[in-house]
């Protein structure tokens, strides 16, 4: 039986200073009946808790630790812009550097704002988007999160998703009244909204690779018929690549698709593990914003040089030739090797996976959207995320989160992983 004794009284502790322990709801763990580890450190694969208890890390920081825990040349980075300063509030060179390289990775970006989280992302990209185009209006999906502002949290995914409430109380009724709702791989559904306010929505903002709901891939052509119906009435097409951007190609989502939108949101990986994020896109778009433009956007960290220079330090590791292949080789290796075990075992198990991001769903029904995501078993992934974590895999801690492997994930993690996973399916 796993000691978790620290753990708990870490979170005991926690509880009477921060509401419910935890400053991000899904790490609560209450969708899996249990606690939440308390860790203390982490390194390439694996990270260690209070109580030392040691696991193979699928969770990475929710995915900006594509390089693993304290890479040396992404720690090397950080020390010596620490060493300059922490933070000025002034353009920096770097910032510029950073923005250079997310222009020749992305060919949808022309110029680039940074920000400090996905959350302003998103938000100050429909904020651009409704000050270009005059428009009130916006189209997400079910089961996508685009972060917490009031008019995003309607049937949201992530940890609203998770802890059952897909939308919040303090949404003002009349802001979420301009948020329209569509079904994810359903481009009639898109095209009725379009019907309907005909030359009325400023935006479509959408994961080109859902992962707020678990991973779910987009259809053939859904992102296609997105662009073709975007353009047809004048409305921004946004890709929320916060999660996909530097994780299914170095290109993100939209290189890897083939298909151009007008803005992207990107977070994660370009911080390099510390809080950064952006939005880009055409530069006539970008060029609303101030000091330019009317559509008013600021932040007194945006740019932070520590968190530019973990992300230019991790950004050149992706380079490295060969490293996107053996990433993807390896997360391959695993989600097939979970499928396969649960085969062996007559588990009903659908594992989704788009580079190297992946969701295990307790279903024999193909996972293609909202409804068919929540069909999965959450009371047997719950089972199995407990068990999983006794045997030393540390997942995350909900059925509509996805996973994520590392470049420091060996052919003995994935095997450790696997096997793991055989002893527990089989007893599941």
């Amino acid at each position: 039986m796993l000691d978790t004794t620290r753990s708990e009284e870490a979170f005991r502790i926690a509880c009477r200073v921060i509401p419910g322990g935890v400053d991000s709801p899904v790490r609560a763990a209450r969708a899996v009946g249990r606690n939440p580890v308390f860790l203390a450190r982490g390194e390439g694969s694996h990270v260690w808790d209070v109580d030392g208890n040691g696991y193979v890390d699928y969770v990475g920081s929710w995915g900006p630790l594509i390089c693993g825990h304290a890479h040396p040349a992404v720690v090397e980075a950080l020390c010596r812009a620490a060493q300059q300063g922490s933070s000025f509030g002034a353009p920096t060179e770097a910032e510029t550097a950073l923005a250079e390289e997310i222009r020749r990775a992305y060919d949808a970006v022309e110029m680039v704002r940074f920000v400090n989280s996905g959350t302003e992302a998103t938000m100050s990209a429909l904020r651009l988007a409704r000050g270009a185009t005059g428009r009130d209006y916006i189209v997400k999906f079910e089961g996508c999160y685009h972060g917490h502002s009031d008019g995003l949290l309607v049937k949201a995914g992530s940890g609203a998703l998770t802890n059952g409430r897909p939308s919040s109380a303090g949404v003002p009724k009349d802001v979420a009244e301009k948020t329209l709702v569509a079904r994810y791989n359903d481009s009639e559904s898109v095209a009725a909204l379009f019907e309907e306010y005909r030359e009325r929505i400023a935006a479509v903002i959408v994961e080109p690779v859902a992962g707020n709901m678990g991973v779910v891939p987009p259809d053939p052509g859904f992102l296609l018929d997105l662009r073709a119906l975007t353009l047809e009435q004048g409305t921004v097409l946004i890709f929320d690549e916060v999660m996909t951007g530097f994780r299914v190609d170095y290109g993100g989502a939209s290189r890897y698709y083939g298909v151009l939108p007008d803005l992207v949101c990107l977070g994660k990986v370009i911080g390099g593990g510390l809080p950064l994020a952006a939005f880009g896109g055409r530069a006539d778009l970008m060029q609303g914003l101030a000091p330019l433009g009317p559509v008013y956007q600021a932040g007194t960290l945006s740019g932070n040089p520590l968190a530019v220079a973990g992300g230019l330090a991790t950004l050149k590791l992706l380079q490295e030739p060969g490293t996107y292949e053996s990433l993807f080789k390896a997360a391959a290796d695993l989600a097939d090797g979970l499928e396969g075990i649960a085969r062996d075992c007559g588990v009903p198990l659908q594992v989704n996976r788009v580079g190297a991001m992946f969701s295990a769903f307790f279903t024999d029904e193909p996972v293609v959207d909202y409804e068919s995501a929540c069909n999965a078993d959450a009371d047997r992934f719950a089972r199995y995320y407990r068990a999983m974590l006794e045997a030393g895999v540390y997942l995350a801690p909900s059925q509509f989160e996805a996973a994520f492997v590392s470049t420091a994930h060996s052919g003995q993690d994935i095997a450790f992983t696997l096997e793991q996973a055989e002893r527990v399916l089989r007893a599941l």
